[in-house]
């Protein structure tokens, strides 16, 4: 599996993780019959993501360094674009040594 592939793999399983936890957290704040679609669908997309990240070949636990840098930025965009709420300073600066992090794992494979 070429490099390129592995790594859009990776960011469609951070979007599909950081996605479905975004919609049971929507599930969550609201009732009646759109509580329960939303829980399907955050399951679903869950599901998918599990599928996504454990159907290839590799061997995760050496790529899951730069998975960790794709959740992170996928998690902090949905926060942001969803539900409104802006990253802080001390998020920003973590989340800098969380690339740092991914990068050096990256490179060092």
């Amino acid at each position: 599996m070429s490099k390129s592939l592995i790594i859009l793999l990776l960011v469609l399983a951070a979007l599909l993780e950081t996605g479905g936890d975004a919609i049971v957290r929507m599930g969550l704040r609201s009732s009646g019959p759109p509580r329960l679609l939303l829980f399907l669908a955050g399951a679903a997309v869950l599901f998918l993501y599990g599928y996504a990240v454990n159907s290839p070949p590799w061997d995760f636990g050496r790529l899951l360094g730069l998975y960790v840098v794709f959740f992170f930025l996928s998690a902090q965009a949905i926060s942001w674009l969803v539900f409104h709420q802006r990253p802080s300073t001390a998020v920003l600066i973590g989340g800098g040594f969380i690339a740092l992090g991914g990068l050096i794992i990256s490179l060092a494979s």
